[in-house]
This record gives C-alpha cells, sequence and structure tokens, in this order.
C-alpha cells in the first residue's frame, strides 16, 4: 500500500516537475534554443493521448489510472482502502497532474511561433563547438565531424558489397535499391497488419531470444540472472516510441528485463530485421550487457547504473554481427536483414553530421536515409527527427561497434590458439559500463595477463639446466 500511496504523490508532484520543465524550456528560448518546427504537434498529441479517458475526459479508463487501479486492486487490502486510493488517485489526476499538462501546453504555444524551421545543432549559439562536444560524449573518442562522416561513407559502401552479394545470391536481378524496394513493397517480407500479424511478431522475437539463451554458454562466461520478456509497445505511446527498445530490470529482480518492440503499423515491420532488433535489443545485446553490469559487486554505482552510448550501443551492434557468428541468419534474406541493421547505423554516421555539421536540410537527410537503406519512409522519418532532437547520440552505435571488433581482432592475433571468445566477453561485460579508451585498456592488459601467463607457465615446464664447477 505504501508503494501506491507514493504513486498518488508523484502524480501530485506532476505540476512541480512540468513547471520546472516549462520554465527552463522558455529561458532556453531567450537563449534562442528552441526545438525544431517539427516537433511541437507529436509533443502535443502525446500530451492529449495521456488525458484522454477518465478521469479526464468520459469514455474507457486512461491507460494511467487503468493500470492504477488494476496494481490496487490486486492489493491485499480492505475495500474501503482500495476505494480510498483510487479517489486519490483521481483527486491528484484531475487536479495537478492535468495542470501541469495545461502549464506544458500553454508552453507549446508560446514557444512554437519562434521556432525557425528544422535547423541543426549548427543554427544553435555557439552550435559547432556544442556538436563537437557532443559528439566526445556519444563516443567517447576525439573524432571529428568530418571523420564520422568519412568512416560513415566507407562502411555504408562496405555494407552494400556485402548486401550486393546476397542479392545476387538469392537470384534478384535489378539494382541494390531496387531490391531494397522489392523487400519494402513485398507482403512476403511483412506481417500481416493485423492482431495475429502483431502476435506472430511477439512469437518470432520470443522464438529468436530463445535460441540464444540456448547456445549461450558457449560464448558467455557468465549471463545475467534476471529473465528478458518480450512486449509490444503500449498503445499510447506507439506513435512516438522507436522501433524497439530496452527497458533495464530493476536491482532486486522484482521487474525483468524487457525487450519492447512497436507494432502500431505492421505495415511499417520488415521481418528480415526482427531477428537483428531481437539480438541487438534483448539477447545477447542490451540484456546481457545492462542486467549483468546492474548484478556486478564491488563495482562503482556509476559503471553498475551509469553509461557510456559507445560502450552500450556499441556493444548493442556488435551483438547483431554476433549472432551470424553463433550460427543464427539462417536464410539469405535474415542474412541480408542483419546486413539492413548494420548500414542503417553506418547511415547514421553519415546523417548526423550531415544534419548537424554540413547542415543537411531535414528532407535532403530522410532521402539518403531512403537511398541507401532498408528502411520505410515513416521509420526514415523518424530516424531523421530524432537525430534532430539528441545531436551525435546516433555515432555512438558503429563508432563503438567498429572499436570492439578492432579489440576483438587485436586479442584474437596476439593470443592465437589461446584465444576463448568467452574471455573476451567477460572482459567487455563484466567491468561496467566505461568509456571506450577504458576498455581498450582493459583488453590490453587481459591479454597482457594472458600472455604473461603462458610463458610463466612454459617457462615452469622447462627442464631443470644444472651446472657443475
Amino acid at each position: 500500500m505504501s508503494d501506491a500511496e507514493a504513486y498518488v504523490s508523484r502524480l501530485r508532484d506532476v505540476e512541480r516537475a512540468m513547471g520546472e520543465i516549462a520554465a527552463n524550456m522558455r529561458r532556453q528560448t531567450e537563449l534562442g534554443i528552441i526545438p525544431p518546427a517539427f516537433n511541437f504537434a507529436p509533443v502535443r498529441e502525446d500530451g492529449r493521448r495521456v488525458l484522454t479517458g477518465a478521469p479526464f475526459t468520459a469514455g474507457r479508463d486512461s491507460p494511467i489510472f487503468a493500470d492504477f487501479k488494476a496494481k490496487v486492486g490486486r492489493l491485499e487490502i480492505p475495500q474501503a482502502e482500495k476505494d480510498r486510493l483510487i479517489a486519490a488517485a483521481r483527486e491528484a489526476l484531475t487536479g495537478p497532474f492535468r495542470r501541469g499538462y495545461d502549464a506544458m501546453f500553454r508552453t507549446l504555444s508560446a514557444i512554437e511561433p519562434r521556432a525557425r524551421g528544422n535547423n541543426g545543432a549548427w543554427s544553435l549559439p555557439n552550435g559547432a563547438a556544442l556538436y563537437q562536444q557532443r559528439l566526445r560524449q556519444s563516443t567517447t573518442t576525439n573524432m571529428t565531424a568530418d571523420q564520422i562522416h568519412r568512416v560513415g561513407l566507407d562502411q555504408v559502401a562496405r555494407i552494400h558489397r556485402e548486401m550486393e552479394r546476397i542479392k545476387t545470391q538469392v537470384g534478384f536481378r535489378g539494382t541494390l535499391q531496387e531490391f531494397f524496394a522489392h523487400i519494402n513493397d513485398g507482403a512476403e517480407f511483412k506481417y500481416p497488419n493485423t492482431d495475429e500479424g502483431r502476435q506472430r511478431y511477439l512469437a518470432d522475437a520470443r522464438a529468436f531470444i530463445a535460441q540464444v539463451m540456448e547456445a549461450a554458454p558457449r560464448w558467455f562466461r557468465r549471463l545475467p540472472r534476471a529473465p528478458l520478456e518480450v512486449r509490444a509497445v503500449e498503445a499510447f505511446r506507439q506513435e512516438t516510441a522507436p522501433v524497439a527498445f530496452y527497458n533495464r530490470p530493476s536491482p532486486d529482480g522484482s521487474r525483468p528485463g524487457i525487450f519492447y518492440v512497436n507494432l502500431a503499423d505492421m505495415n511499417q515491420v520488415l521481418r528480415p530485421q526482427v531477428e537483428a532488433i531481437a539480438y541487438h535489443e534483448g539477447a545477447p545485446g542490451h540484456h546481457f550487457q545492462i542486467a549483468l553490469m546492474q548484478e556486478l559487486q564491488g563495482m562503482p554505482k556509476f559503471r553498475r547504473f551509469g553509461g557510456y552510448g559507445a560502450y552500450a550501443e556499441g556493444w548493442g551492434l556488435y551483438a547483431e554481427g554476433l549472432g551470424k557468428e553463433m550460427g543464427f541468419y539462417r536464410e539469405p534474406i535474415s542474412e541480408f536483414g542483419m546486413y539492413s541493421t548494420q548500414l542503417w547505423r553506418a547511415i547514421r554516421l553519415v546523417v548526423d553530421t550531415g544534419i548537424h555539421h554540413q547542415r543537411w536540410t531535414r528532407e535532403r537527410a530522410i532521402d539518403y536515409f531512403l537511398a541507401n537503406g532498408l528502411l520505410s519512409r515513416r521509420d526514415a522519418t523518424k530516424e531523421v527527427e530524432r537525430y534532430f532532437n539528441n545531436p551525435g547520440q546516433a555515432t555512438s552505435y558503429m563508432i563503438g561497434q567498429l572499436k570492439i571488433l578492432e579489440l576483438r581482432d587485436r586479442a584474437r592475433q596476439a593470443l592465437g590458439n589461446r584465444f576463448d571468445i568467452r574471455d573476451f566477453h567477460a572482459v567487455v561485460l563484466e567491468n561496467g559500463s566505461v568509456p571506450l579508451d577504458v576498455l581498450e585498456e582493459l583488453v590490453n592488459n587481459w591479454v597482457g595477463s594472458t600472455l604473461r601467463s603462458v610463458r610463466g607457465t612454459d617457462q615452469s615446464t622447462q627442464p631443470t639446466q644444472r651446472t657443475t664447477n
């Protein structure tokens, strides 16, 4: 019951929190920091969806109220106490909670006329310095925007070559862009846009996770104790939620890790990509990394619960490719889907730096995505708008993945037949979240320690040499 009362307190506190956010937004506006124009309508619409349904409007309970009532209903307390808690939540929602949202709506309406269009970080005060700082934060490197842009172009070209190979393998005679269109438009590459289709997606994603869990002991020394579930994104946040994402478990194990998939429109979901996304967001990706990180004992909290984008997302992207090494992607079209998600992250290097450094327009960025990658227009648009709102973050994925692969190749070359992939993964995953230069140091130390151990073993097995005077 104390948790329910604490939740009601948080509902009441929304007015204060929203007021502080609104005040900060107005202050930023005065400094010339204004969101791109495309943001205002969807943010406003998301807020309206939260306030739709009882106790705000007629009809079914709103998602927040329905969830609270269901959880209170399961409490083993007298009915009078349940009624009291539900009444308190109703009062909080229709009072301070609603007032907080209304204050946010007023702030959006005041700021929106001052939005100057859809421009990248370059248009903000000290925008060039801001973007370089964001790149350092996201990649944990000193790479410049131009360097990252070039890496992106090179990776796009490399992955296109792999995709051309598979296109030829399956007998498609058109161009790569025509093959993209063939997959995007082909009913055989999609799930039905029905409840049955949504359940098939969930079943497939769960099957991909299950096959990883079966093979994992051959690839990892230690697995997280927390379970992993696959769930659909709730209807009230489908429109602005990403394609898929991971929610970490609670440290005490009372809540599992959750791999969320967005099933708003199954026409936009490409079946060849589902397997790679499952490996990235679920296992052996973020769940093996984040859930395990939280379980590490004797580790500073900032390394257990904090994070560096290049480390976290670099591992997620690495996990997609690892699936191929583990023996998955058994059909050529599934392997093509894996390369398409790798390509997606390579395009991010080009587009993010294009927007914020080279002053690309929103439309040019979307067009580049569609011309070079296997992504629907809806998802390409959502991706590009995400990059506008979070400069640099999208560069973390492939920069991190490339560093992990580089470190693994160097370790394998140095150790030869002493190299064990389980030990390498232990070094990467069992030291908490670290910047890429620290990760490199950890791997180098492990390689050095292993080599010293090998030399020590070799010396101890040599026959003792006796000398006589």
